[in-house]
């Protein structure tokens, strides 16, 4: 079998695909999920148009899982791509499991493609634009989420102290963003790029879910008083990721982009102040 370049996807939903089609023409996509099924299921779809996959059942919040996800891939040759859409919500899940899975796994997945990404190569971390709804951390809880190495991140002490599902999804996503920035340095040594995508509602089949169920008036009344009035689609948040893994960003690294329809501008300065005292 010819080596390929390959491109990594782990959270075969909806953004996750979006990304994909964009970067992995030609190349060979690996697709992991925790539900083996959600992967087979995407792979089909991007099969049905042409792309080349596979597919492997990975635990984001376990390292041997993201190694054994590293050893599958580069059996079909160089990662150049890695595309990170997996995580947990705050109403998904308890907080242990959003602080290992959304936190921990993801300072980990960069650590570990940092050390094997390709030449040149480029990733795409999914963030949230619920951390920046977190106030200003004090700059010591800064430089330890950042730097910290990553089997210490869980045991630093206002970690543990987290006990609401919304402040550990909150902090997992700053945390994204900080261990972007020094993931980045180290990137930087073999040519290649990482940045994070903040984004805000985005119409997947889970979020169209929510805007049908019992705190749909909630969603749909933030949603109409945001500055955009709607909504934002997986393909809008593809064509930043698009742009940031291509030879156009190639001199963009260790950011994070906020793409929200303005409502991180309306929840601090407009008409989604009222959010606030929910939070």
């Amino acid at each position: 079998m010819s080596k390929k370049d390959v491109v990594v996807l782990l959270g075969a939903g909806s953004i996750g695909q979006a990304i994909a089609r964009r970067v992995g023409a030609g190349k060979h996509v690996v697709l992991a999920d925790l539900k083996q099924d959600n992967a087979e299921r995407s792979a089909k779809i991007l099969e049905d148009a042409g792309f080349e996959t596979s597919t492997i059942s990975t635990d984001l919040g376990s390292k041997d899982s993201i190694l054994k996800l590293i050893e599958h891939a580069l059996t079909f040759g160089e990662v150049k791509n890695l595309i990170n859409a997996a995580g947990v919500s705050p109403s998904q899940a308890s907080v242990q499991d959003i602080l290992r899975v959304d936190l921990y796994g993801t300072a980990v997945l960069l650590e570990e493609f940092g050390k094997i990404i390709g030449e040149n190569g480029s990733g795409v971390v999914i963030s949230s634009q619920s951390g920046h709804r977190l106030g200003a951390l004090p700059e010591e809880q800064n430089e330890q989420l950042a730097a910290s190495p990553v089997e210490e991140l869980l045991n630093l002490p206002f970690i543990k102290s987290i006990n609401d599902t919304l402040k550990a999804y909150q902090y997992s996503k700053r945390c994204n963003v900080l261990r972007v920035m020094f993931e980045a340095t180290r990137w930087g040594k073999r040519n290649a790029t990482i940045n994070s995508i903040s984004p805000g509602i985005i119409i997947t089949p889970l979020a169209n879910d929510e805007l049908h169920g019992p705190r749909a008036e909630g969603y749909l009344k933030m949603l109409r008083l945001c500055p955009a009035g709607r909504a934002g689609t997986p393909d809008e948040v593809g064509d930043l990721a698009e742009f940031l893994m291509s030879s156009r960003g190639r001199w963009i690294s260790g950011s994070d982009f906020l793409i929200d329809g303005g409502t991180t501008a309306s929840y601090w300065y407009g008409d989604l102040q009222y959010l606030k005292a929910t939070h």
